[in-house]
């Protein structure tokens, strides 16, 4: 069974930096596009970045040119970095496949709140 753990958020001052982790276990790690995606209070959950397995990226427009998406096949993470957080990066941020969710029970997620 797949396990997705995220980790690495936290309350910060607009402007500030966080970074992200999700460890996946259960699931041949290397061979998986992966994402990471946030659900804001009444929104519905969105994309915010994807790697593929050769390491090229995608980024949300919203996100583009802050955030940088990362992997390391050999502790099966990626990670996100996340700079000059605004308060509408405030959300619940979980990884998953991407570009089509393939792990159907999604982890906790890490709540990032981010004060103006």
């Amino acid at each position: 069974q797949v396990q997705l753990v995220e980790s690495g958020g936290g309350l910060v001052q607009a402007g500030g930096s966080l970074r992200l982790s999700c460890v996946v276990s259960g699931s041949t790690f290397s061979g998986n596009r992966m994402g990471w995606y946030r659900q804001a209070p009444g929104k519905q959950r969105e994309f915010v970045a994807g790697i593929a397995t050769g390491g090229s990226t995608n980024y949300a427009d919203s996100v583009k040119g802050r955030f940088t998406i990362s992997r390391d096949n050999a502790k099966n993470t990626v990670y996100l970095q996340m700079n000059v957080l605004k308060p509408e990066d405030t959300a619940l941020y979980y990884c998953n496949t991407y570009p089509i969710i393939r792990y159907t029970s999604w982890g906790q997620g890490t709540q990032v709140t981010v004060s103006s």
